[in-house]
């Protein structure tokens, strides 16, 4: 049985006591947590691999025309530090700090259903 609302209680008081609502709200919490951990990850990679600081803001705008997912990025980095490649590690880095980055900010894997829809939830919200 749910609990007795007072006429003074706020949708804002109802909408916070909900535990489904809650429960939606620490989801998000860490899902924005292991974002900014992956994004946080990349840079210390590019910068663990020589990378210039100074190209890491242009570098970390790029992907957004080449990559979105995070596999794809992991196995770049991860042939080209095996292979001995730095360039080819570099990029790898590059994309899963923006990766990261994107999905920190809310950018996160698009759905069908419209542009600003992600699976962290609809983008200007």
């Amino acid at each position: 049985m749910a609990p007795a609302r007072s006429c003074t209680d706020t949708a804002a008081e109802r909408r916070n006591n909900n535990p489904r609502i809650r429960t939606v709200r620490s989801v998000d919490l860490i899902l924005r947590a292991e974002a900014i951990a992956i994004f946080v990850a990349g840079v210390l990679a590019y910068l663990q691999l020589n990378g210039h600081p100074l190209w890491l803001l242009p570098l970390l705008l790029a992907p957004d025309v080449l990559v979105h997912n995070l596999a794809t990025a992991l196995v770049i980095l991860a042939i080209g530090w095996f292979a001995a490649i730095a360039a080819l590690a570099l990029t790898g880095a590059i994309f899963v700090a923006h990766v990261g980055m994107d999905r920190s900010l809310g950018y996160g894997l698009k759905l069908p259903t419209d542009f600003k829809d992600t699976h962290l939830g609809r983008i200007g919200r």
